[in-house]
């Protein structure tokens, strides 16, 4: 397990390997692009500016706590879904406060590791996209189970919105755990009343296009289309906070 990382987001290399992630991009269901709500084309990133202005202590703060498909790893910050999503809900007339809490190849071990750090910056949307290591891994499911529902229980109790990001792996530890780990996320959204993103990847696994030479992590184009998927759960756990 990788030792708690206590920056925002960072560029490190991500511990996934290709002889492993590989097969997750190719033995996942790839769904159709192009379904309802917004596209890909919606959300492009903007320039960089001079001075960034500082945050408005009166925005939402969403904090999207992930491993390396949110940590964005060889993409430009505002080139990641995270930051996508942020400039859409300000063109939108949204003031928020998006920050990418992303860190290459973490599991839920170590996201619960940092949470209190993470909640000690009282976001009022907390986006939960952990567990591909974990399963991958083949760590225990019972475990990060539970390393889920701590992070939800405490960050609703800190009065923080919460979503959570499904995720699938292919059956390299068996049908039986691939399975197990897939049906993880629906039975923590139903439990603990969240809502859930079905599957981070829909539209993007397996599509070369969409994804680096390392055919893994999804390129500044997959980004684009994973912030579409992501961008209307954001949008409604927003206005709820506001």
């Amino acid at each position: 397990m990788d030792a708690p990382d206590r920056t925002l987001r960072q560029t490190r290399s991500p511990s996934w390997r290709p002889r492993h992630l590989l097969t997750v991009l190719l033995a996942v269901l790839a769904v159709p692009l192009g379904a309802c709500g917004p596209s890909a084309s919606d959300f492009a990133p903007r320039p960089a500016a001079a001075a960034p202005a500082a945050p408005d202590p009166a925005a939402v703060k969403v904090i999207f706590l992930g491993d390396s498909l949110t940590a964005g790893p060889g993409l430009g910050e505002g080139e990641t879904y995270p930051a996508l999503i942020g400039n859409r809900l300000e063109d939108d007339g949204y003031d928020v406060n998006v920050i990418n809490a992303g860190v290459s190849g973490d599991t839920t071990a170590g996201g619960l590791a940092r949470l209190d750090w993470l909640l000690d910056q009282h976001p009022d949307v907390l986006v939960v996209g952990l567990g591909a290591n974990d399963g991958l891994r083949g760590l225990p499911l019972d475990q990060a189970e539970d390393n889920l529902r701590t992070i939800i229980h405490r960050a609703r109790d800190q009065g923080a919105q919460v979503l959570l990001l499904g995720m699938k792996i292919p059956p390299s530890q068996g049908l039986d755990y691939a399975h197990r780990f897939e049906e993880m996320y629906p039975r923590i959204a139903r439990d603990l009343d969240v809502p859930l993103v079905p599957f981070l990847l829909d539209g993007v696994a397996a599509h070369p296009a969409l994804n680096m030479p390392d055919r893994i992590h999804p390129n500044a184009r997959g980004h684009r289309e994973l912030a579409a998927t992501v961008y209307p759960y954001v949008e409604d756990l927003v206005d709820a906070a506001r």
